[in-house]
Order: C-alpha cells, then sequence, then structure tokens
C-alpha cells in the first residue's frame, strides 16, 4: 500500500455549515422578493397618503430588503467556498458576519425611525388613514407569511453529518481528532439575522395600523408618531442583542456550559488535568477545542472521554507526561512542545 493510500483515511474537510443551509437559503431568497415588492408598495403609498408610520414600515423594510440579500448572499458564498484551502475551519463564520452586518443596519433603522418621528410630533401632518391602512394591512400579511417560511427553518440547527471518522494523528504529543459528525444545537445566526429582520418588519406594521386606526377613529394623530417611537426602541433591543451573539462568535468568545462539559469528562475520571484550553466556535452547531494536560491518561483514552461532548467537532489533544508536569504546564501555557522548543 502507497503512502498515499494510507493517508486517505486521515484525509478530510472543514465544512460546519448548519444541517439545512441549502434549505435555509431557499426560504430566504422568497423572503427577500416578498419583502422587495411590498417595500415599493408601502413607500409609494406611505409617500401618497403622508403617513409617517407608513413610510417608516416602507423604508425599514427597504433596509431589510438589503439586509435579507446580504443573508442569502452569505448563503451562497458560504456553500462555494466551503471546501476551500483558503479558510482554515471552513466558511461556517459567514453566516454570523451577516448576522452583525444585519444587526448594524437594524440599529440604524432605529434611529432613523426615532428621528423622524420626533420631527413628525413637533410638527404634525394630515394623513389618509382609510388608504394607509389598507396597505399597511397588506404589509403585516407579507410580514406574516415571510416570517412562517422563515420561522419553519429557524429551530432546525445543527451541524453537517459529513461522514468523516475519528482521525487521530500520532505525534510526539500532539493528537488530532477530527470528527465532523457530531450534531449541535446552535442558532444559525444568518438565519437568526434574517427572521428579526422579518419580525421587526410585522412589529412596525402592527404598530402602524394601531396608530392609523386610531388617527381615524379617535382623531389621536399624535399616535402615529409614538408608535414610530415605539418600534424603534423595540427594535433597537433585538438589535443590540443579535450583534452581541454574532460579535462573540467572531471574537472566538468561549462557551462557558461547554468548557465546563470539557473540564468535567477529561478531569473526571482522574489521570489528566487541563492546563490550557480553547474552545471556539467553527459553525451552526459545530465548536474546536485544543485541549492541554498533564497525568498519566494516554491522549487516546482522553479523545475517548471527549467523544462525549457531541458540540464538539474539530478537537486538537496535547499531552504532556506526569513526571514533566511543572515542566509540562508551562510549556502547554506558552505554546511549547515538552523539549521546550516553540510550538
Amino acid at each position: 500500500m502507497t503512502l498515499d493510500e494510507q493517508l486517505e483515511p486521515l484525509t478530510h474537510d472543514h465544512v460546519f455549515l448548519s444541517a439545512g443551509h441549502d434549505d435555509n437559503a431557499r426560504r430566504t431568497l422568497l423572503v427577500v422578493a416578498l419583502t422587495a415588492v411590498m417595500m415599493v408598495g408601502e413607500i409609494v403609498a406611505g409617500t401618497l397618503f403622508n403617513s409617517m408610520a407608513l413610510l417608516a414600515d416602507g423604508f425599514h423594510m427597504a433596509t431589510h430588503a438589503g439586509a435579507l440579500a446580504v443573508a442569502a448572499a452569505a448563503y451562497a458564498f458560504a456553500k462555494k467556498h466551503a471546501r476551500s484551502g483558503r479558510y482554515t475551519f471552513g466558511t461556517g463564520k459567514v453566516g454570523d458576519l451577516a448576522g452583525f452586518a444585519s444587526a448594524l443596519v437594524l440599529g440604524v433603522v432605529a434611529i432613523g425611525i426615532a428621528w423622524e418621528s420626533v420631527g413628525r410630533l413637533l410638527t404634525p401632518q394630515s394623513v389618509a388613514f382609510g388608504e394607509a391602512t389598507l396597505v399597511a394591512v397588506v404589509g403585516l400579511a407579507v410580514n406574516l407569511v415571510s416570517a412562517l417560511l422563515l420561522g419553519g427553518g429557524h429551530h432546525h440547527h445543527g451541524h453537517h453529518d459529513h461522514g468523516h471518522d475519528h482521525h487521530d494523528h500520532d505525534h510526539a504529543h500532539h493528537d488530532h481528532d477530527h470528527d465532523h459528525g457530531r450534531a449541535g444545537r446552535h442558532h444559525d445566526n444568518n438565519l437568526r439575522a434574517a427572521f428579526v429582520h422579518v419580525l421587526a418588519d410585522a412589529l412596525t406594521s402592527v404598530l402602524a395600523i394601531v396608530a392609523l386606526l386610531a388617527g381615524r377613529f379617535l382623531g389621536w394623530t399624535w399616535l402615529d408618531p409614538l408608535m414610530g417611537l415605539v418600534g424603534a426602541a423595540v427594535i433597537a433591543s433585538w438589535s443590540w442583542a443579535l450583534m452581541r451573539d454574532t460579535s462573540a462568535v467572531l471574537l472566538d468568545a468561549t462557551d462557558a456550559g461547554l468548557e465546563r462539559e470539557v473540564r468535567d469528562e477529561v478531569e473526571g475520571p482522574g489521570g489528566a488535568r487541563i492546563t490550557d484550553l480553547h474552545i471556539w466556535r467553527l459553525g451552526p452547531g459545530a465548536h474546536g477545542a485544543i485541549v492541554s494536560y498533564v497525568g498519566e491518561a494516554p491522549a487516546s483514552e482522553v479523545r475517548t472521554r471527549l467523544k462525549h461532548v457531541h458540540e464538539l467537532s474539530h478537537v486538537t489533544v496535547e499531552a504532556f507526561p506526569a513526571p514533566a508536569a511543572a515542566r509540562g504546564s508551562a510549556g502547554c501555557l506558552h505554546g511549547e512542545d515538552a523539549d521546550g522548543r516553540r510550538g
């Protein structure tokens, strides 16, 4: 058997896309089309009928159409370059990058709606309540359909099963375990961002309808811009939550609960004490980990212990023998191998 034939079972890719990646992409494209059509209708109607709530909903929907288009493009890019060697750990984070961009757009939209609403409160304007209400109702219907389309895949998370077995590379002190068949229950932040955009659209449509009906039947014209302010506040809070979660992924923030689980699995049975641990997200439902430990337990046993942590999809185990515990621990912390050389 040639060397290439012996190494073939150890080769693997680094595809960390969600299990519903293609389905989510199709849903997002359909929602982009629906949103764009309704966006034009609401902006035109809001201008003709002089409704701030309707204009806010229309321009809000315009920015959402752009953000949703970014989400669709992110799905396409991630799929196209999933196996590209240019990206060390694949393109699983592309969706988080798109989600972060969408969060920024949501924040700008909230500021814009608030600014215009304050202006309308200070300078009230007449509104064609009946016509504007009809358009707002149609807009809400489109938003609800879009939410159902995206919601169908919103809770379907997981890591693709790429059919790879465990790959053990026996080096002096570095053993690598690559398991791409783990399933996780973590959010696809790209789909989540698209879903939040649609929810924000639905919210502004509901607020617009309430304001328009109150203005028509109760004469509360001030409620139209006030609802704009309420919508801006809610959208801003959604923007902040999405920005916080996606930025954590982009900055490789660790998962405290997953870290505790890894420590329990490795150290619980004894014979191993973790001296350095790094855990970060590679994509929806997939995490990478570098585990350095001191102890008598062989690396193969530590890998077996980690098989219970299903969220881990790419693991590197670094072992330092117990007799060299002090030297090994220091070396691990400074990125050195057991001989003190830079690793």
